[in-house]
């Protein structure tokens, strides 16, 4: 039951359409579109979250885990106060923005209503979300962090950090070069989530079936990571594909990523979360808002499915069911300029 009403929650914030549900339907204010572009700078980032915070009552609290190399403020916004803490992402590479403003998104429509429903999750689940991970690589619209000193593997000389390869909990936090890094995985030691999703982006891509990909997903693949966090990360994965398919209509796909410990979907999966790399494509202008859409339902069906324990029961086995992503689409230019190589 409490999933049709997280569903009708969905379809109140204007993040689907699915007739049938609207009349179980609590009133839930939309998200107003105004409140974030698609491609946000850090200051319109910092506005939106001030504003969320304001009109939630403090639902929605808003604070920093640390700062960028060029000193940015790296921003977190939590929602809830229950016992099972998910930790939320994005952008992390600053050319991939989508998630940004699907994160704002879901913060209003988890914080700004107050029906049973979302006192009842509020009390389920502590939701965390670190909004624009790399502002520094945001205001360059380039994947990496900003940081000319930068040298050696995962780096551009000259340029910066790729931040989503120092993740690497093998390495003493100390000695990792990245401060973006550094201070999410303070945060994770800190409050040590049940649950991590990054959101990323990725370019185009055309399936068998002649469909095009709009996501694509994929939990831990590192050998280092325990069997149980893989196993968890799986429900994690079938949660969100079945969340994104069915109610957002996205057409999702297995990401090929690679096993090295220090991206961050192996990274907290070795350290023992369900950790989950979600990658929106590089759709056209005209569907953004749709892909908005699609991140805002996995970061809410997410939490729903950790707050009534559905993501627990999800069988594992069915990730082996998300097909693979299909050959890059012929002639597809890209509209935010992506480096696909999450």
């Amino acid at each position: 039951m409490r999933w049709k009403i997280a569903a009708a929650v969905l379809l109140a914030a204007g993040l689907i359409a699915t007739p049938g549900i609207a009349k179980a339907a609590p009133t839930a204010p939309t998200a107003p579109t105004s409140l974030i572009s698609a491609r946000p700078s850090p200051d319109e980032v910092g506005r939106a979250l001030a504003r969320i915070a304001k009109a939630s009552n403090g639902r929605v609290r808003v604070g920093v885990i640390g700062r960028s190399n060029e000193g940015r403020p790296l921003r977190l916004a939590t929602f809830g106060h229950g016992t099972t803490r998910l930790l939320y992402v994005t952008q992390q590479h600053g050319d991939e923005p989508l998630g940004t403003p699907a994160a704002v998104r879901a913060l209003w429509t988890l914080g700004v209503p107050s029906t049973p429903w979302h006192r009842w999750l509020a009390g389920q689940v502590t939701v965390d979300m670190v909004v624009q991970a790399n502002p520094d690589g945001a205001v360059r619209n380039q994947r990496y962090n900003h940081d000319p000193s930068a040298s050696g593997e995962y780096s551009e000389p000259g340029v910066g950090y790729d931040i989503n390869r120092f993740h690497n909990p093998l390495t003493p936090i100390v000695d990792n070069p990245v401060p973006e890094s550094r201070a999410m995985l303070r945060y994770w030691h800190a409050t040590h989530p049940r649950v991590v999703v990054d959101y990323h982006m990725q370019g185009r891509y055309l399936q068998p079936d002649g469909r095009e990909t709009t996501a694509s997903v994929l939990w831990p693949t590192s050998p280092l990571a325990p069997s149980a966090a893989v196993t968890a990360s799986r429900r994690l994965a079938v949660r969100n594909y079945d969340a994104m398919t069915r109610l957002a209509g996205a057409n999702v796909t297995r990401y090929p990523g690679g096993d090295y410990e220090g991206i961050a979907r192996n990274a907290y999966g070795i350290l023992g979360s369900a950790s989950l790399l979600v990658e929106l494509s590089d759709l056209p202008a005209e569907r953004v808002e749709f892909q908005i859409r699609t991140a805002s339902v996995s970061m809410i069906a997410t939490a729903q499915g950790a707050a009534d324990g559905s993501l627990w029961r999800a069988d594992p086995a069915r990730a082996d069911t998300v097909p693979e992503r299909g050959p890059a689409l012929p002639g597809a230019a890209s509209t935010l300029l992506l480096a696909d190589a999450a």
